[in-house]
């Protein structure tokens, strides 16, 4: 199965800054999930993905990928024998996303998403 890039996450110290940044650019509707501080991006084409803005857990900026896989623990498995440290362990929302962050040797952080969604509880 290929493992397609499908969202993206731009952390930042300052999100409402770099919502409004990139709507004003790049004319994104970016709305907030209540109670989340975390702004869904929709870019407004089929050509690209969406993605989110929200806080840096670290305080550093950084922009991380998605990547969807079927077998999401495996595929977490697999990135911790080539070397890579988990970050976020396999978590799931339910009726929305199962998804784990991990880093690569190198220090890059990146996402991996099932491409089931888990069902509401």
């Amino acid at each position: 199965m290929p493992n397609p890039v499908v969202h993206f996450e731009i952390q930042t110290a300052e999100p409402e800054k770099s919502r409004d940044f990139f709507r004003e650019v790049f004319g994104w509707q970016v709305d907030v999930v209540p109670g989340m501080d975390y702004g869904l991006v929709n870019t407004g084409t089929e050509a690209g993905i969406n993605g989110g803005i929200e806080a840096s857990p670290t305080g550093e900026p950084q922009v991380m990928i998605y990547i969807e896989v079927e077998g999401i623990q495996g595929y977490l498995d697999r990135a911790v024998a080539a070397g890579a440290g988990v970050v976020m362990p396999v978590t799931s929302v339910p009726g929305a996303v199962t998804f784990a962050v991990f880093s690569d040797p190198a220090g890059a952080v990146v996402g991996i998403v099932d491409s089931e969604t888990p069902p509401e509880e």
